[in-house]
């Protein structure tokens, strides 16, 4: 039994070898036949087998003996705690019932294979038997630890499955809590903006509340404008009344006076005639004209409503006048017989003393020096213009009134398709007029035809669709007014900064009036109204009258009790004469040559004597007159030739030193540059062309 237990040593110390520690795969199979060549070859003894045959030899056989005969196989021998423990390898074998891996029926094979040689060696089988148990041994163990090993891993795996499961609740919670956290934020968010909402709701409530307030006040705002325009028009129409009533009363006064007239006129024709020295049907023509005037004033005003103050005023002035011819003719008169009587006394006087001479033989004295029939007049100018150019003046306002008076229903009707046509009659008026320039004649020309088209009552395209005159029974009235306007305005404005651009708006103004007169008459009525200098006419200060009123007249432009700064207004008013002294040498080149200028140099000569027969005013004089000249000196010049060197003869040697004495120190820039202008042209003997007239050139572009 020693050997035995030696045997078994044996066995331990090879497993706790180095090679006995070797890790042996059951793939090895399926990795290369040399492993396998070495695992099927049958085993071969090292040189340590015959110690193990002499020791452990002799006490297996003894044990083989018994094993072999018992039914039950090696059982009882190996059960022995002497020396192996239990082999399982013929239990293995006798049990069919037993499931093996593929393992176990490899090593079944092997165990028959060297069982059938160790029929051959009884030494080398009992060798091989040991080896085979302490195999089968070494296998238990390992499947035992394998099993083991199996179970803490399950175990771990349980662990960690139960660890996973645990963190996943609390991701869950995690998740819940975060879920739940968001929704009392967004909860909050919801509950801010709904509060936001409400208070911006309570604002806008607020602001509709203030708005309605503000339309309620506007709403009786209007009302009460409303209900003071009919008091107006209610007080309008009875100072109309009163006005009326009081035109009838003057015109029947001046009737009156007008018979008296007659009537003295016939008799002191008769009694005085060779005693007057004024022409008495010049008494009688002034005074039917007077009458005659304050008839067509109430024909006028009662055809378009009720008479103005204006109206009044003029009916008053015509009352005046035939009070101051009346008492003219009775003065006229009065004076007569005074010096009838005194002619008669004067030859009693001479018969009586001529009687007393020759019944006392004295000589008569010696006559003494002759007396003037008259005194002398002194010598100097006009500061009202001629009463014929004043008549002209009030005729052209009164045709622009009545023509404002024809469109009244177009611009007072609160109809939106009368508004509408309105603005788009003043458009295809006023946007031909404002893109007039020095670009080209052929762009000019389309914008005379544009022009001349919509005055002829034919379509014209504005704004993207067809306008014309015949969409309104007014409309021609309110376009050719308009177009006038926007014409003088351009002067006002365009001209006023740049000088050159008078020629081509003139050419365009005058083709227009020399087509329409109607438009060159409104033009004038708008260009005397806004430049009362270009009549000539210096408005007079009448008592009574403000201030703003008179500042009014005389051109200045009075906005909220501020009247404009000087250089500004001079700057309009050289803008508009420049515009007028073109438009009266300009022809429309593509118009009727034979035909004759509407309104040519002929006027602007009258215009120019009438202004030197005046007298000057203080910077405005100078600055007109040169503007005047500067443009249309030029022209003058070749029309009427030495006549106007005389009239610029004139200017240069005594009208110059009347506005010289009229001019303060600080506005002598206006005179200096008048000065010099004529000093020049009669150096030179000529006048320049202007600047930006309109050459042959111009017109081929």
């Amino acid at each position: 039994m020693p050997s035995e237990g030696r045997c078994w040593e044996t066995l331990q110390a090879l497993s706790s070898s180095s090679k006995g520690r070797l890790c042996y795969h059951r793939d090895w199979l399926q990795r290369g036949e040399d492993v396998l060549e070495e695992c099927l070859s049958p085993p071969k003894l090292s040189a340590y087998s015959g110690w193990v045959v002499e020791h452990v030899l002799p006490y297996t056989q003894e044990n083989l003996a018994p094993s072999e005969t018992s039914s039950s196989g090696s059982a009882p021998v190996l059960d022995q705690p002497s020396l192996v423990p239990r082999s399982p390898v013929r239990s293995t074998a006798c049990s069919p019932a037993t499931p093996t891996a593929p393992e176990a029926v490899k090593d079944k094979q092997e165990s028959q294979h060297t069982e059938s040689k160790a029929l051959k060696s009884s030494r080398g089988n009992s060798v091989e038997v040991c080896i085979r148990m302490y195999e089968l041994v070494h296998r238990m163990r390992g499947t035992e630890g394998l099993r083991q090993w199996q179970e803490e891993q399950e175990q771990k795996v349980r662990a960690l499955s139960e660890m996973a499961s645990e963190q996943l609740k609390r991701f869950d919670e995690l998740k819940m809590l975060k879920q739940h956290k968001e929704f009392r934020e967004l909860q909050e968010v919801m509950e801010r903006s709904t509060r936001e909402a409400l208070g911006q709701q309570e604002k806008l409530k607020a602001e509709h509340h203030h708005r309605a307030k503000i339309l309620n006040l506007k709403l009786r705002e209007a009302e009460q404008q409303r209900l003071r325009k009919e008091e107006q028009e209610r007080q309008r129409k009875e100072e109309g009344q009163g006005r009326l009533r009081s035109l009838y009363a003057l015109q029947e006064e001046v009737l009156q006076l007008n018979q008296q007239l007659e009537a003295s006129a016939s008799s002191a024709s008769d009694l005085h005639r060779d005693l007057l020295q004024v022409d008495l049907a010049a008494f009688r023509t002034r005074g039917n004209q007077l009458c005659s005037l304050i008839s067509s004033i109430i024909r006028t005003t009662s055809e378009s409503g009720y008479p103005t103050a204006e109206n009044q005023a003029e009916a008053e002035r015509a009352l005046h006048e035939m009070r101051d011819l009346h008492t003219a003719l009775g003065q006229e008169i009065s004076r007569a017989c005074r010096d009838k009587r005194q002619e008669e006394e004067e030859a009693r006087a001479k018969l009586r003393e001529s009687q007393t001479q020759q019944g006392l033989g004295a000589t008569p004295p010696a006559p003494g020096p002759s007396q003037s029939p008259g005194r002398m007049r002194g010598e100097g100018l006009q500061v009202k213009v001629q009463e014929s150019t004043m008549q002209w003046y009030q005729q052209l306002q009164d045709a622009a009134a009545q023509c404002v008076s024809a469109f009244g229903g177009l611009t007072s009707s609160k109809d939106t398709q009368t508004k509408k046509i309105k603005m788009d009659l003043q458009k295809a008026a006023t946007i031909p007029v404002s893109q007039i320039s020095t670009i080209a004649g052929s762009k000019l020309k389309e914008i005379f035809d544009k022009i001349h088209s919509l005055l002829s009552g034919k379509p014209i395209q504005c704004g993207g669709h067809c306008v014309s005159v015949t969409q309104n029974p007014q409309g021609l009235d309110f376009v050719q007014y308009k177009l006038a306007e926007k014409f003088v305005k351009q002067g006002e404005e365009e001209v006023a900064s740049h000088h050159e651009a008078a020629f081509p708006i003139a050419v365009v103004a005058s083709g227009i009036w020399e087509l329409h007169p109607r438009v060159g008459d409104l033009i004038l009525a708008h260009l005397h109204k806004k430049c009362p200098y270009s009549v000539p006419f210096y408005p007079a200060f009448r008592e009574g009258m403000a201030l703003e009123d008179y500042q009014r007249m005389l051109g200045y432009q009075v906005k909220e009790s501020k009247v404009e700064q000087q250089d500004n207004f001079l700057k309009r008013m050289s803008g508009m004469i420049r515009l007028y002294a073109a438009i009266i040498q300009l022809r429309w080149p593509y118009g009727n040559q034979k035909a004759t200028h509407p309104h040519g140099l002929s006027h602007g000569w009258c215009w120019l004597a009438q202004l030197v027969n005046m007298e000057p005013l203080s910077d405005v004089t100078a600055t007109i007159l040169f503007d005047f000249l500067e443009v249309c000196g030029h022209a003058l010049v070749k029309q009427y030739q030495a006549q106007f060197w005389k009239m610029v003869l004139l200017i240069k040697e005594e009208y110059l030193l009347r506005i010289e004495a009229v001019t303060s120190s600080g506005q002598m820039g206006s005179f200096i540059r008048l000065k010099q202008f004529l000093e020049k042209c009669l150096q030179h003997k000529e006048i320049p062309v202007p600047k930006g007239f309109l050459t042959c050139s111009f017109w081929r572009s």
